[in-house]
């Protein structure tokens, strides 16, 4: 066989349960994510039977993690259940991160019982090797080859990373310089600085989401945002946005503090001019924290009550307060200004289920306006499905997605509904549901790069991959970003393969 080879097990044949194998040789392989099936991707009637890892792990010297999201790590705990010990290669940032992302998957899919939860957490703190970002890390060196890796800020979520793995085959005297993309992330993200293309590989390995696809830039997303809103809060309902817990709330939140603030400053303005009062309302009664309340027609973004409803997504959050001198200049600017991004007088969070539920139900009564963002990204599961349970039926709501939603999740559902493609009904844990609720979507806030970017990751190269292998992505879109890269090369005058690996395909 030669080397290196690659080999996947998993986000080969679809988006999610990323996992891929790199074999320097023999004795030496390296497994880069271990991430958990989802939505149409999960094929086996028993999904624990599907996550079992039934590799051989006896070459493996390291997992490396590109990022926290369930889909790159879920399946550690069926790693670890394997035999495999470590060490788990990771950025700082995600070392603090992982952790609370294991406990959530170990409470979801495997136990209640705190005495095994902790005692597998001390493990994966034990096995965990945070390296800073730049960094070169030798994970072997023998008198046959040396291996090391490095990572370089991916700008999906933060603590995101793509990986770079260098081997010397000393005896050949030959190098090969691989790098893994993990999932890019869109320029002009909030909170993260945009990734940066390395200087060049033999070889990529590729995400593909929206590989057939292009978003809205920063400024047209934020204004749907806004207008998708204040559209909705017309109607006197709650606005859902199903988000994942870490990554797409926090930048939600981010914008949504950016709207408000602009708010503030219009009314002060407003107010100096000698104009207080003149056009400005609420789109309804808004209670709690934000303070006092008026009725109008026009949203009044100074006094819309935000909720986070997910105990993770409050942890999450507290950790992304931790690690500001991760977050990009613009969110400095901001912290420096006296505001708080993540931490803003509108903003409410919700932990227990009790107030969970009072919430669901309070919500669906009153039809007060708010605005909620609860897990999971998908709506495949988690709190938010207990609102959409709640309020679909009616027509005052509104769901209103920000992320990629994988088919055969509730997601994917309620957007075919919402393109007429499919009868306006759903059934959610057994209950047969009318969708009458608006349902709407913003592809700006993708925390995944579009083709554009995907493309601008290899031609910003200075030494192109001879092979780039796509992966993480459905059918179309691999198909359709294999042939824009064969038309880019045609463009550069580049030599170049472009291959679509199948699961477990060299």
């Amino acid at each position: 066989m030669d080397y290196p080879t690659f080999l996947h097990h998993g986000a080969a044949g679809g988006v999610t349960g990323s996992c891929h194998r790199y074999l320097a040789s023999d004795e030496a392989h390296l497994l880069i994510d271990c991430g958990l099936f989802q939505g149409q991707d999960v094929t086996a009637p028993d999904h624990h039977s599907q996550h079992r890892i039934e590799f051989d792990l006896s070459a493996v010297r390291a997992l490396i993690v590109t990022h926290v999201h369930i889909d790159h790590v879920g399946r550690i705990p069926y790693l670890f259940a394997a035999g495999f010990r470590g060490p788990i290669i990771c950025s700082e940032p995600s070392a603090r991160l992982l952790p609370l992302v294991i406990e959530d998957a170990l409470k979801v899919g495997f136990t209640k019982d705190e005495t095994l939860i902790n005692r597998f957490l001390t493990a994966v703190d034990q096995m965990l090797c945070p390296i800073p970002y730049k960094q070169w890390h030798t994970v072997i060196d023998t008198a046959e080859l040396c291996l090391r890796v490095r990572l370089q800020r991916a700008g999906h979520i933060l603590g995101s990373a793509y990986v770079e793995v260098d081997t010397w085959y000393k005896t050949e005297n030959r190098h090969h310089r691989a790098v893994f993309s993990g999932d890019l992330g869109a320029p002009y993200a909030p909170l993260l600085p945009a990734p940066k293309p390395p200087y060049g590989c033999d070889t990529l390995v590729i995400e593909s989401t929206y590989g057939n696809r292009l978003h809205e830039n920063r400024r047209e997303r934020k204004e749907r945002l806004r207008s998708v809103i204040e559209h909705a809060l017309q109607n006197q309902g709650t606005v859902m946005i199903p988000a994942f817990s870490i990554g797409r709330t926090q930048e939600i939140l981010y914008e949504l503090e950016g709207l408000i603030h602009e708010a503030k400053v219009q009314r002060a303005e407003l107010a100096a001019d000698g104009k207080q009062g003149r056009g400005v309302g609420t789109a309804g009664q808004v209670s709690g924290k934000a303070g006092r309340s008026t009725t109008s027609s026009a949203l009044d973004w100074t006094q819309l009550q935000v909720i986070v409803d997910s105990p993770l997504a409050s942890k999450f959050n507290e950790v992304y307060r931790e690690l500001k001198p991760f977050w990009d200049a613009e969110a400095q600017q901001r912290l420096r200004a006296g505001r708080h991004p993540l931490s803003f007088e509108n903003l409410m969070t919700i932990n227990s289920h009790e107030d969970h539920q009072k919430t669901v139900a309070f919500l669906a009564r009153t039809r007060q306006p708010a605005l909620v963002l609860a897990a999971s990204g998908m709506a495949a599961g988690g709190r938010i499905v207990n609102y959409l349970k709640a309020m679909l039926a009616d027509p005052a709501h509104c769901v209103l997605f920000v992320g990629y939603q994988a088919r055969g999740t509730h997601g994917h559902t309620l957007q075919q509904i919402a393109a007429g493609k499919v009868e306006p009904r759903m059934t959610l844990d057994g209950e047969r549901i009318e969708v009458n609720a608006m349902i709407r979507s913003i592809g700006g806030y993708s925390a995944h790069a579009d083709q554009k970017d995907l493309l601008n990751f290899v031609r910003r190269m200075r030494r192109w991959p001879s092979k780039i292998r796509i992966i993480h992505g459905e059918r179309k879109a691999r198909e359709t970003l294999r042939d824009a890269f064969y038309s880019l090369a045609r463009e550069q005058g580049k030599a170049i393969e472009v291959l679509i690996p199948d699961k477990t395909s060299v």
